[in-house]
């Protein structure tokens, strides 16, 4: 078979590794790729992930059986429908679906419609009416979310009005994030251990993955400023039985039933992003892909073939098969450019040692290969570096004893991921 993956970072280097384990693989084309997954798929750099049109063109042109589109631009694009025209079988939402993540305001509506559970929110097309609902006295911290995709960065926790008052101007006077400011929501801020859930989903099974905790902050201790995601682990210890069981009622199985209801049934990686407060489970927010960098830890501990899995997502028949993941843990340490999430050079120099453990594995996400073969630098998260093991404990010191031995100029990673999964776990 031959594959394509949409996409050029860490995610999709996690996705096509998993893929290429199915031995009717034959060659995955990565587009645009990035100069680590060199090694493992035939990039396309010149076709850039937004690039619809060329990707259904080299689709067809190259008799692709199966397609994969990983980020959210391009499955909020239509890139999955127009796929879908050109008779590539695919994995990923079409662009109806995609809205649970490309619109805030569609994905709280839905949510309050169909009595799902999530933070209380109000929606806002003017600024002026934002800020007067902001000084009728709402309470502090609380939550102000772009309406459309913005990079990750469209969510803003103001500690006062002052900070909101400044948030909202950013965001729909100053246009921060373009046309994602033109509707914002504002919400009540929830409290309690955060828990990524990813899922297969046909538009009516659903099979979970393995959960995770990830770690946004640049800076340990969870200081400094948002990032994409410094380092994740899986399972998060605490997604237990009983919460899962309570998911599945309240979240889950609802939300794929409103999707249904919608008109837009979604088929893909739902990702469910969760808050265990103290009055149970509640979405925070909905992503219609893979996370990045929960794939990374994820997918390793998935022992289902993904392909399989992929194609009976497509096929709709998800519900007939069985999805097995390991039992052990899986820890990923992001290597990042000195100066991310703000300004970082780039163009440095990567080594990569040959001799890694076998259960550890380098996600390559922000470099490309030199005119002479050199893999350098070229984005804020360069690596991830994951190790999968027994315990979570061991996991940990695996994927920091590998990621210690990466060098480049600049070189910044966290040193306390999963430390509060750690004392989850161990009292």
């Amino acid at each position: 078979m031959k594959l394509l993956v949409v996409g050029g970072g860490g995610r999709e280097h996690a996705i096509i590794k998993k893929l290429k384990e199915n031995p009717r693989v034959e060659t995955v084309y990565a587009l645009p790729g990035n100069g680590g997954i060199a090694r493992d798929a035939v990039c396309v750099p010149e076709i850039g992930a937004r690039d619809i049109e060329k990707i259904v063109d080299f689709a067809k042109s190259h008799s692709i059986d199966f397609a994969v589109v990983a980020p959210d631009d391009p499955l909020a694009l239509g890139c999955v429908d127009r796929l879908h025209e050109a008779g590539v079988p695919c994995f990923g939402p079409d662009a109806k679906a995609a809205r649970i993540e490309a619109s805030k305001v569609f994905s709280k509506n839905l949510m309050k419609k169909y009595g799902i559970p999530t933070a209380r929110y109000e929606v806002f097309d003017d600024p002026a009416r934002a800020l007067a609902y902001l000084r009728s006295g709402v309470s502090f911290p609380i939550v102000v979310k772009a309406d459309g995709l913005a990079l990750g960065k469209g969510v803003l926790i103001p500690q006062s009005l002052e900070e909101a008052e400044a948030a909202v101007r950013s965001i729909m006077e100053d246009k921060a994030f373009g046309d994602s400011g033109n509707q914002i929501v504002v919400e009540e801020f929830l409290t309690g251990p955060e828990v990524s859930v990813l899922a297969f989903t046909d538009g009516r099974s659903i099979a979970p993955m393995a959960s995770s905790m990830d770690h946004k902050r640049a800076g340990d201790g969870d200081t400094g400023l948002n990032t994409g995601g410094m380092g994740t682990i899986a399972p998060n210890p605490c997604y237990t039985p009983e919460v899962a069981a309570e998911c599945m009622e309240k979240i889950f199985l609802p939300t794929l039933a409103a999707m249904r209801a919608e008109g837009c049934p979604f088929k893909g990686c739902l990702y469910f992003g969760l808050m265990i407060t103290p009055a149970g489970p509640k979405v925070i927010e909905y992503n219609c892909r893979f996370g990045d960098p929960e794939t990374q830890v994820v997918l390793p501990l998935l022992k289902t073939d993904l392909l399989t899995v992929m194609r009976a997502v497509e096929n709709e028949t998800l519900g007939d098969l069985q999805v097995e993941w390991s039992d052990g843990a899986a820890a990923c340490v992001i290597l990042a450019s000195g100066g991310y999430p703000g300004s970082y050079p780039k163009g440095k120099e990567i080594t990569v040692p040959a001799d890694l453990p076998a259960n550890v594995t380098v996600y390559h996400a922000g470099d490309k290969l030199t005119a002479d073969g050199k893999l350098v630098t070229s984005g804020g998260r360069v690596l991830g570096v994951t190790a999968v093991g027994e315990t979570l404990r061991n996991a940990l010191r695996d994927a920091y004893a590998a990621a210690e031995r990466v060098e480049f100029e600049g070189r910044y990673m966290r040193h306390d991921i999963g430390k509060r999964a750690l004392r989850a776990l161990e009292g």
